[in-house]
């Protein structure tokens, strides 16, 4: 066998087992040429037992031996013949119980090549080592390229993940941002009952001109209400006492400052109604969701200060 082709073969007998790669002790001494097979091994360790620390060899569990059996069998190594199973046991029909075999990291083989005695152990001890270190490279290599490939995988991603959330901020502002026609009734209550609905906790009407059609809606939440609307409005006390004696859960503050119409969705999103509720569909108007940042800080404080 020639060096490349026995590096090429002896790597293919390096596994991986609790995370380190090992050789078996009979794919060693098959190709130490022990005659004896891997009972020329076993002594060779226990004469020497202290030059093989628990980092350099370890034997195999039966569930560990079982798992590689099935990687053995499912692999291409089966076509090579590399590893010969010869565990049996108890219930086993030969019957005999026989060891479970040995696993040696690297250092464990280089070290058990300076106690074997065998006429090829020095030559092949260095092919071992090419082998641990081309499988080593391998595997970096193998690292790297998976490396570059996740990262172009995450660049995509997060590229989909942006304009995924680019249509959807659009989908939310044609949403939004609506117009309604003269006559469109129906679709402009709808739509200002979506936004109602959508408060968990509070809801702020802007709406000088707010009266009782506005309580006909709210009465349906089940979130504070708070609506702001012009001293003498249409909104008498004795619908709104009415009101709290069923539902309990409105607030009236009175200002004469505001001239649009606003709906404060839980202190933190802000929508502009061009026609007052008691008015909507009579004529054409439009409902936009206020997404500037400035705009929206200033307002809410203007709110704080003239509900407080």
């Amino acid at each position: 066998m020639n060096e490349i082709s026995e590096k090429l073969s002896i790597e293919k007998m390096i596994y991986e087992i609790r995370g380190k790669y090992v050789m078996l002790d009979s794919d060693l001494a098959r190709i130490y040429e022990c005659k004896n097979g891997t009972k020329v091994i076993n002594q060779a360790v226990n004469r020497n037992i202290e030059r093989f620390p628990i980092d350099f060899y370890f034997q195999l569990t039966e569930e560990e031996f079982q798992n590689l059996k099935s990687q053995f069998v499912t692999s291409s190594l089966n076509e090579n013949n590399n590893l010969k199973f010869q565990f049996q046991t108890s219930n086993s029909k030969h019957g005999g119980i026989r060891k479970l075999p040995y696993a040696f990291t690297e250092q464990g083989v280089a070290m058990l090549a300076t106690v074997i005695r065998t006429k090829i152990a020095a030559q092949t001890s260095v092919n071992i080592m090419r082998a641990f270190v081309a499988m080593r490279k391998y595997i970096s290599s193998n690292l790297i390229e998976q490396k570059y490939i996740n990262n172009i995988v995450l660049e995509d991603h997060d590229k989909i993940v942006n304009l995924e959330e680019s249509f959807k901020k659009l989908e939310e502002k044609k949403k939004s941002n609506e117009i309604y026609f003269a006559g469109q009734i129906y679709d402009a209550y709808s739509k200002i009952l979506e936004i109602f609905i959508s408060a968990k906790e509070e809801l702020i009407i802007i709406d000088s001109y707010a009266d009782s059609k506005l309580l006909d809606i709210v009465r349906r939440l089940k979130v504070n209400v708070v609506i702001i609307t012009k001293e003498d409005n249409l909104l008498k006390e004795q619908d709104i006492d009415s009101y709290n004696e069923q539902y309990n859960n409105l607030k009236v503050v009175y200002d004469n400052t505001f001239h649009d119409r606003y709906f404060i969705i839980d202190k933190c999103i802000i929508y502009h109604c061009g026609s007052s509720i008691n008015r909507i569909g009579y004529k054409t108007f439009s409902i936009n969701l206020i997404s500037d940042e400035e705009v929206y800080k200033l307002f809410i404080e203007r709110i704080k200060t003239i509900i407080n």
